[in-house]
């Protein structure tokens, strides 16, 4: 039964109405609504809590990622939120579905305090029918109510922000704070939990895109690597941006939209994502230009982390349904700072669940406050945050689907590690790779040219390196021949090796004895 203070399902032009007469946002000379985030303008993940119950108690990997919370707190926490909404003048109600893939699809419906929430909602979730409306139920609901604040010693939280997923009651709650990402990523923590239990589907944190001849391609990497400058690629559609399942029959996109960074943002660097931004996009946390209207992406006063929202079809070259077959190829990509791993190199299963469970990239000097030097970041699957089992189940079931081939040939799933960060030495003395070397790297790759020429074996990592490639000039592709001084590399190299061999002692003990010994040779 609807309440009379829900506003259900509106639709983006009356929810950028309401925004603005609310005095909640304003529109920027390109359309888009801009709004601000307030103490949040990202997540916050130590305030990220999973409810200990019967289902979760013995199958989610507890520690300083998924952190366990008594039933009863949730319990004391969604009373309030209930009173809040039933005190409220107005709710809006947004019903919506995760997973493309209709054989997996879930009904979510997400409440929020604020019109432009509910905007973020319509945005990112795919969007029913309303035919499909007529007939909607939830399977999962979401409470964002950022003025519902918890107390710590009552409620047993870190402080007064907090997000929690209840798997048996289904619901996932929000409050104090109003960064819009704790919504879709609450959610995509749910289906990192049920897929792979339930329905033997590989959720994934990556983007995808497919080729002409129906050649699907997946683009896993940590913020600042590449993702979605090289995904975003003109001769290929893209099924999606950043959150996908992979199951026996496809590979499909979780959402209905993008959630890009715009910091430095250009039509030149990022032509899609900079054309998207119109009217119904969402603009969080960004500057304007002396005229108070045309942003300005190079503002960071507020945060660095300055996004926007938007429906897919703001992209021209989308996939249609996005769905596509079976991968043939993917990308693990990484910014070495310190220039030691090859820019293109090509993985046995093995290497591939070990650099997957790995998610190994580098921070450079200036990226964040004290970082003076480069800092090497392990991320587990590319996505710890968000992975409620041990990561490697994640990657045990990547290796199977490796291994189980493609879709088309041979069946052969080719996985490549590739390296857009240094080369001819670590962060101040090289240079960063030559984004059209890389891309020319990953074309080879699509298009199967780096099937037919020669490999030798990097002999700390292991790796396979091409001899040569197309439009890449032979003497970039072995790291090692682009340092001036090569024992200077190997030096680099080993304290690497060790760096990797450190970070996997944490998972070593639920490894398999193939996946620890594709790692480095450390001395």
């Amino acid at each position: 039964m609807k309440s009379s203070n829900q506003k259900h399902n509106l639709q983006p032009a009356a929810l950028v109405e309401k925004t603005i007469t609310l005095g909640q946002g304003k529109l920027s000379s390109s359309g888009a609504l801009v709004v601000y985030t307030g103490k949040f303008t990202g997540r916050s993940p130590k305030d990220r809590y999973i409810v200990e119950d019967d289902i979760t108690a013995s199958t989610v990997d507890w520690g300083d990622i998924n952190i366990p919370i008594a039933a009863s707190s949730f319990d004391d926490l969604y009373k309030k939120m209930m009173k809040y909404k039933d005190s409220r003048e107005e709710i809006y109600v947004r019903d919506a579905f995760a997973c493309a893939n209709p054989n997996y699809r879930l009904n979510v419906r997400v409440h929020c305090e604020f019109p432009w929430q509910n905007l973020f909602a319509y945005n990112m979730f795919l969007r029913p029918t309303e035919k499909d409306l007529e007939t909607f139920e939830p399977d999962w609901e979401v409470f964002a109510f950022p003025s519902v604040k918890a107390d710590p010693k009552e409620h047993k939280t870190r402080q007064d922000n907090f997000a929690i997923i209840n798997f048996t009651k289904k619901k996932i709650i929000i409050g104090g704070t109003a960064y819009t990402g704790e919504i879709k990523k609450g959610i995509f923590s749910v289906l990192n939990f049920i897929l792979p239990t339930e329905q033997g589907v590989l959720p994934m944190h990556c983007s995808a895109n497919t080729g002409s001849t129906g050649d699907t391609a997946l683009f896993f990497g940590l913020s600042g690597t590449g993702k979605t400058t090289l995904s975003n690629d003109p001769e290929r559609r893209l099924i999606g941006d950043d959150e996908h399942g992979w199951s026996k029959e496809s590979v499909f996109n979780f959402e209905g939209g993008c959630y890009a960074k715009t910091i430095d943002l250009s039509p030149t660097k990022e032509p899609q994502i900079y054309k998207a931004i119109k009217f119904g996009a969402l603009l969080e946390n960004v500057g304007f230009k002396e005229d108070g209207c045309t942003v300005d992406y190079e503002d960071v006063k507020i945060t660095q982390n300055t996004r926007v929202s938007y429906p897919i079809y703001h992209i021209d070259n989308i996939m249609f349904k996005s769905r596509g077959d079976l991968p043939e190829n993917i990308f693990f990509l990484t910014c070495d700072a310190f220039g030691v791993l090859p820019p293109i190199s090509k993985l046995t299963p093995e290497q591939a669940m070990y650099h997957f469970i790995s998610g190994y990239t580098a921070k450079i000097a200036g990226t964040e406050e004290g970082i003076v030097e480069p800092l090497a970041t392990f991320s587990a699957c590319f996505g710890a945050p968000f992975l409620p089992l041990h990561p490697t189940q994640y990657a045990e079931m990547l290796g199977e689907k490796v291994k189980k081939g493609s879709r088309t040939g041979d069946g052969t799933i080719n996985v490549w590690l590739i390296n857009t960060g240094w080369t001819g030495g670590g962060y101040g003395q090289g240079s960063r790779m030559e984004l059209s070397y890389t891309r020319a790297m990953i074309k080879a790759a699509l298009t199967g040219q780096l099937n037919k020429v020669d490999y030798h074996t990097h002999p700390v990592f292991g790796l396979s390196m091409p001899k040569s490639c197309p439009d890449v000039p032979n003497a970039v592709l072995n790291p090692r021949d682009t340092w001036r001084n090569e024992e200077e590399y190997d030096k680099t190299a080993n304290n690497l090796a060790n760096l990797f061999a450190e970070n996997f002692k944490k998972y070593s003990d639920k490894a398999s004895k193939e996946i620890v010994s594709a790692g480095p040779v450390t001395v």
